[in-house]
Order: C-alpha cells, then sequence, then structure tokens
C-alpha cells in the first residue's frame, strides 16, 4: 500500500458481500476509494453492488451528496471477476484487502490463503472480526506483518468508528496506514491491541452485566432498571432495552466468549438470566418477546404504581449531613412538599430520617449513623432530577416507605422504589462501566481517550467510561465500589489499579502514568 493513503488511486479488495462487506464498499467508494467486491457466492456480489449503488442515489435524493458525486462513487464500486476461487485474481491491483466473511477462524483462514496467492507483497490484508483473535488469524498468513483487525460497526455508514487491531506481529506501518484509510472514509480510527472483545465490546460489559445482576437479586425488575438508566443517567436505551434491540442470541455468545477468553474474569461474569431466555427463543424484538413483550414493535412496559396519596404537613423529616450538595438540594425538595424540616445533628423520635449514601445500602447507611433502621429510607443521590431511586430496608417501616415514596413524586418527579442495595442502580451501573474502562486502560488496550471516544461512537454512551469516572470523581467510583466490595466479597467489584491510583493521588483517569 502507499506511504501516501490518501491517493486518489487507492484500491481496496472485499471478500464478502454480507451487510458489513457492502457497508465498507459503500464508504470506501465514497471516500473515492475503488472497490472490488468478492463473495463466494458469486449472485451475492451483484447483489451487493446494486445494494450500494442504491443506497449512494438515495443519499444523493436527500441532498447528503452531489449528484455527480453519487455516479462517480457508484461507478468505483466493481464486482472481482468469478474464477476458480471467488475473484481473487483482481486483487493483484489491490492496496489493502478486507475480509468480512462469517466468524469462523477455518473459513478466515482459507480466505487469507487465496487472498496471499493473488496480492502484492505491500498489499495490506485486514480481518473485520469482531470477535476472533487477530494473531491467530495473521498465525496462518505467508506474511504476518501485514495483517491486522480493521472492525467496522454495523450500519457501517452511520457508525463513524472502526477499530485498528494489531497482532503480535503486525508492523506499525499497516496499522498508520489503516488509521489514514479509516479517517478517509470519515470514520475514527481506535487504535487497540489484540485481546478479546478490543474496546467497543470490550467496554460494553460493565453496563450489561452489572443491570443483569441487580434484576437477579431482585432489588429492581428489568423497566425499573431501563427506566432510571434513561431518565435519570441519560442512556439513550436501559440495558434491556437493549439487550432485546440486539437479540439475545448475538448478546449471550458475545457475553460468553469474553468471560471463557480472559479465563472467567468476574468482571464480565453472564447471567443465567440472559441464558434461560435465550434457550426459551425469547431473543428480543425479532421474535416478539424478549425481557418484555413486544406488539407492534413496542415495548409492553408495566405501568408504575402511583406515589400513595398522603398528606405531608403532619411528616417531619431529617436528612443527613453526610453529602452536603445532596442535603441542600433534598431540604428544597422536601420543603416544596410542605413537610417539615429538622435542623438537629439527629433526627427526633417519630422523624424520617433520609440518607444519602454513596455505595451503601440503606441498611449499613442507617446504622453508620446511629440511625433507627426502621425509620429510614435513602435516596440515590446521583439521581435527584426528573427521576428519582429510592430504597428501604427490610426493617424500614411500610409507613415510613410510603410516605418517602409520596414526599419525593411531591413535585411531580417520578420516583422508583427499590429493595435495599449497595449502590442503588444508577451507582452501581456506573461504577462497573468506569471500572471496566479504567482496567481496559491499564492493560493499554486502548489510550485513555480512545476508549472514551469510541465508547460514545460504538455505544452510544452520553459519555465514555472515564470521562464518567472524572465527573464523578475517581474517589466517589472507588469508594462505591470498596463498599460493594465490603458487602459482597466478589471480586467482581474489586477497584482497577489505574482506578486506585489516579483516586488516591487525586488525579483524573485520564492522567497518564
Amino acid at each position: 500500500m502507499s506511504d501516501d493513503a490518501t491517493r486518489t488511486d487507492t484500491t481496496i479488495g472485499i471478500v464478502g458481500a454480507g451487510i458489513m462487506g457492502r457497508g465498507i464498499a459503500q464508504v470506501a467508494a465514497e471516500a473515492g476509494m475503488r472497490v472490488l467486491l468478492a463473495d463466494a457466492e458469486p449472485a451475492r456480489v451483484a447483489e451487493a453492488v446494486a445494494a450500494c449503488g442504491a443506497l449512494i442515489r438515495r443519499k444523493a435524493e436527500k441532498g447528503q451528496l452531489s449528484s455527480g458525486a453519487a455516479d462517480a462513487a457508484i461507478a468505483r464500486i466493481a464486482a472481482s471477476p468469478a474464477g476458480p476461487q471467488p475473484g481473487y485474481a483482481a486483487f493483484a491491483a489491490c492496496d489493502l484487502v478486507v475480509e468480512a466473511v462469517v466468524e469462523r477462524m477455518d473459513i478466515k483462514h482459507q480466505v487469507l490463503a487465496g487472498v496471499e496467492a493473488a496480492v502484492r507483497e505491500d498489499c495490506i490484508i485486514a480481518t473485520n472480526t469482531s470477535s476472533l483473535c487477530v494473531t491467530g488469524f495473521a498465525a496462518a498468513a505467508r506474511v504476518p506483518e501485514r495483517i491486522a483487525g480493521f472492525h467496522f460497526f454495523n450500519p457501517v455508514p452511520l457508525m463513524k468508528i472502526v477499530e485498528v487491531i494489531g497482532g503480535v506481529l503486525t508492523a506499525e506501518a499497516v496499522l498508520e496506514r489503516l488509521s489514514a484509510v479509516a479517517r478517509r472514509m470519515g470514520h475514527y480510527p481506535v487504535r487497540a491491541s489484540d485481546t478479546p472483545g478490543f474496546v467497543v465490546n470490550h467496554a460494553g460489559r460493565g453496563y450489561l452485566t452489572e443491570a443483569l445482576r441487580i434484576v437477579s437479586e431482585g432489588i429492581a425488575d428489568v423497566a425499573d432498571v431501563d427506566r432510571v438508566m434513561t431518565e435519570a443517567a441519560g442512556f439513550r436505551l436501559g440495558p434491556f432495552e437493549l439487550l432485546d434491540l440486539t437479540g439475545l442470541d448475538v448478546s449471550q455468545p458475545v457475553m460468553d466468549a469474553i468471560y471463557h477468553q480472559y479465563y472467567e474474569e468476574p468482571r464480565y461474569r453472564p447471567s443465567v438470566l440472559v441464558a434461560t431466555r435465550r434457550l426459551g427463543g425469547l431473543l428480543g424484538r425479532k421474535t416478539g418477546r424478549g425481557f418484555y413483550a413486544y406488539a407492534d414493535g413496542k415495548a409492553q412496559k408495566p405501568a408504575e404504581p402511583p406515589a400513595p396519596a398522603i398528606d405531608p404537613s403532619g411528616l417531619r423529616m431529617w436528612i443527613s449531613r453526610r453529602d452536603p450538595a445532596a442535603e441542600a438540594t433534598l431540604r428544597a425538595i422536601l420543603a416544596a412538599s410542605g413537610a417539615r424540616m429538622e435542623e438537629g445533628a439527629g433526627p427526633s423520635p417519630g422523624a424520617i430520617a433520609v440518607v444519602t449514601p454513596w455505595g451503601e445500602d440503606a441498611g449499613t447507611a442507617a446504622l453508620a449513623e446511629g440511625l433507627d433502621p426502621a425509620r429510614v429510607v435513602a435516596i440515590d443521590p446521583s439521581t435527584l432530577g426528573r427521576r428519582r431511586t429510592v430504597m428501604a430496608s427490610p426493617a424500614t417501616d411500610p409507613k415510613v416507605r410510603a410516605a418517602a415514596h409520596a414526599l419525593f413524586a411531591a413535585d411531580g418527579a417520578a420516583v422508583t422504589f427499590i429493595k435495599d442495595s449497595p449502590g442503588f442502580i444508577a451507582q452501581r451501573i456506573h461504577a462497573a462501566i468506569v471500572n471496566v474502562g479504567a482496567d481496559m486502560a491499564q492493560q493499554r488496550i486502548a489510550a485513555p481517550g480512545d476508549i472514551d471516544r469510541a465508547v460514545e461512537l460504538g455505544l452510544g454512551y452520553p459519555r465514555g467510561p472515564l470521562k464518567l469516572g472524572d465527573e464523578m470523581g475517581p474517589g466517589r467510583i472507588l469508594a462505591i465500589l470498596e463498599a460493594m466490595g465490603d458487602f459482597y466479597r466478589d471480586p467482581r467489584y474489586r477497584p482497577s489499579p489505574w482506578l486506585k491510583r489516579r483516586a488516591r493521588l487525586g488525579l483524573p483517569l485520564h492522567a497518564p502514568d
């Protein structure tokens, strides 16, 4: 491949005319590159060329491309002539060949052998694998130094990210050239090491697995978790909405693969909830039923119970002072509800005490402050906006629980009441996301900024894991994980060394070593 990856005569060969191959072909052609498409089934190549042309013309109709640019892009996509092998002979002119075939290493090795027999010595060969080892793919190559991962996401024209993965023997110049090609295509190249899940699929472990853990413990139901994470935490889709959209036939194998490839790392432990539903054929939207039932493509979520109708004028409220910022916000919320606020160092007999723990459950927080657990409720200080998360301990008086629910909903905010849990919902999931991202930085899987950008582009999170950790505060994330670790005694919650060091030194998570 030329040292100038942006030259106008760059030719890319693509093996595999499925959805991924078509997407790569489209963005390459629109970027001014010549594309040769090959497939074991020649009929699929003709279909792919036609499909790319239709998508490019649609962009011209929408004004996203000029008609001249669209015509030129369409003309740059061609079917590689059929032959003894699926069109590899024409790849002699290619600067780069990307394989995008089924996720089976034996088939990928067959493709690699055919391509290597046809291309020039300076042609880069890349695999679009999402789950297989790039080094394992390169192991069968005659020239392993020119082999790399070039992992796009579906749909390629819309998902503006590509992971550029170096195997153990990949030459640095190859990765630099692939990054230049990605930028020319309008995609953000994320340099990643050859580890299970690379960056995006690896980083996604925290969000889904911790949400599954919360539901499996009976702390909250599926709809409660999704409502908190979308309405309070700002995610576009709740974890169970996301699982249903992706399909459990896709998500569960990825969860299992990354867990086992990391030799049963507890942070990535899957859940029996997913395996059971998959066995039952409840795959999500594609089958009409997953974690939710679907009617006309819309999830049928259970209605939330209304807030109890309670006269607040006779209620006395006391708020913990452990978190001054949360205390001030809650004082304003509760004063507006009509409840009487107490100012003492502790609550008077008969008052309702509100605690604001980070990482602790309601019972632990009550005992830590010497409060009567029967009169205590806890509210998540990270969700005090339009949806609030409140929990009671097993000792909390049901009348206290009902009164707190009514008061926190008095200004029209939604209230999610959950069972006693270290870290509520949002805190637990946020801490898991940050911890996984921090450990990826510790392992040098990618640079901290690239980890964040990859997660924002590839997973659609409102912010990347290290950025989220810096916003919440590394010390606070560490405190949540340590409190959960103390409670559960589960190595799942052990803090990453990257997080631990920076929290203790008062440094941001983006701080280099």
